[in-house]
């Protein structure tokens, strides 16, 4: 199992390329099976998900094939092409791997009337809940019976519009519901949707595809059923949690790095934390530049919040950071529970945190240690690896296949500006 090498104390310094959105990508390749002609996707970043997500759609019978990238971040193309669907179940063994599978409930339901879908590995319903997106699916029309862990679901005259109102914001219930509409017969409105930049990308390839949708990056959508969808050409969007870990790598480091091929608008809650800890942030006509030089980042107070607040998925990258500030932060996670399993890891560092309930109390330190640790899931190793860097002495992170799941090829593009980084390959 490999591993990655860090040792503290190396300036940042030159530019990073940031990759396409794996959690635009992964739902963007579902929507091929909304229509029998070629869905073409570019920017798609080289994930581990993204090779699941192939895998899964190639056992409906989607034709995939791609062109890998020819320079670090500029993502491969794939292209996807569903002319028949040959198979509507969607296994166990490829859903626990990857939470994104469910969004096949919602394009299968509506391109053929039928699917069986596992329930995620580890999921009970109601923490991070699969019900909203069976909720959706029963307003518009669809039957649902759960057996032997798995959802099997039938529209035997079609899926038709109806009025979803989500009782909280989901990305996944939004995505599968916006595609599974795309093909209703009549009007479907979502009240509540989630307004994520990924969100948005997924409903202007759709309309690309030919599907009739107002309302995106709002909290209501209203989607208009078309008879069928057509194929399209589709880029990614920069990836947004990718752009702000490498900017509070800049912060965490110290140097002046240029993001390329992003846009600071993704990160708009952040860029005003950043700024407070007194790093410099600023706009380029190619994407962000940041600086930060001979001073130890100030405590601020965040808490995590559906966008456009502060995303979840930067908590832990930004508690590494913050356990090097001068003076004492509070970061109130409000999104998901468990969500501060880094923290003894970063402890393990010399990380001064003490966590109350959805409050993580982080009373800064000078300098962390470098220790052995180990990553407990994707956003807490990308913490770990920006822990390493602001570290005396060198940090060995285990596990880090988590961090190849949203993650492409960290490390290289870190050692590029400077950063003392390797995998160790066992």
């Amino acid at each position: 199992m490999d591993r990655i090498r860090v040792r503290g104390g190396a300036r940042l310094d030159g530019e990073i390329p940031i990759s396409g959105a794996k959690n635009a990508a992964l739902p963007l390749m579902v929507a091929s099976l909304l229509s029998a002609e070629p869905l073409v996707l570019s920017r798609v970043p080289d994930l581990a998900d993204v090779a699941f997500m192939a895998q899964l759609l190639a056992a409906f019978g989607v034709h995939v094939a791609h062109e890998p990238a020819t320079t670090l971040g500029a993502g491969a193309t794939y292209v996807l092409k569903a002319r028949e669907i040959t198979a509507t179940t969607a296994e166990y063994d490829i859903v626990r791997k990857m939470r994104a599978s469910f969004l096949v409930l919602g394009p299968l339901l509506a391109r053929v009337g039928v699917a069986k879908v596992s329930l995620p590995g580890g999921c009970a319903i109601g923490a991070r809940p699969v019900d909203l997106h069976l909720k959706a699916m029963q307003a518009l029309g669809v039957h649902i019976e759960l057996a032997e862990g798995y959802v099997q679901a039938r529209a035997d005259d079609g899926l038709k519009g109806g009025h979803i109102v989500f009782p909280f914001v989901s990305v996944g219930a939004t995505e599968n519901a916006l595609m599974a509409a795309t093909l209703a017969r009549g009007t479907t409105i979502l009240d509540n949707a989630a307004r994520e930049p990924e969100i948005v990308d997924l409903g202007r390839c759709l309309t690309a595809m030919g599907a009739r949708i107002e309302g995106l990056g709002s909290s209501r959508i209203v989607i208009e059923g078309v008879p069928r969808l057509h194929g399209a050409r589709h880029p990614v969007l920069p990836d947004r949690i990718e752009t702000g870990t490498f900017a509070m790598a800049v912060a965490i480091a110290g140097g002046t790095v240029e993001l390329t091929g992003t846009d600071g608008t993704l990160i708009g809650a952040l860029i005003p934390h950043l700024t407070a800890m007194g790093v410099e942030v600023m706009p380029t006509n190619r994407g962000l530049h940041l600086h930060r030089n001979g001073f130890r980042p100030v405590a601020v107070d965040v808490e995590t919040e559906p966008f456009p607040g502060f995303p979840t998925d930067l908590q832990a990258q930004l508690m590494a950071l913050l356990a090097t500030a001068q003076g004492t932060s509070h970061i109130r996670e409000t999104i998901f529970e468990n969500r501060f399993m880094h923290v003894p890891e970063l402890a393990r560092m010399g990380a001064d945190i003490r966590v109350d309930g959805e409050v993580a109390v982080v009373h800064g330190v000078e300098r962390l240690k470098g220790a052995p640790v180990m990553a407990t899931d994707l956003r807490a190793s990308s913490s770990l690896v920006l822990a390493g860097l602001a570290a005396e002495g060198e940090t060995i992170i285990n596990r880090v296949y988590h961090l190849d799941r949203g993650f492409e090829r960290l490390e290289d593009k870190l050692s590029a500006v400077g950063a003392n980084i390797e995998r160790l390959k066992e």
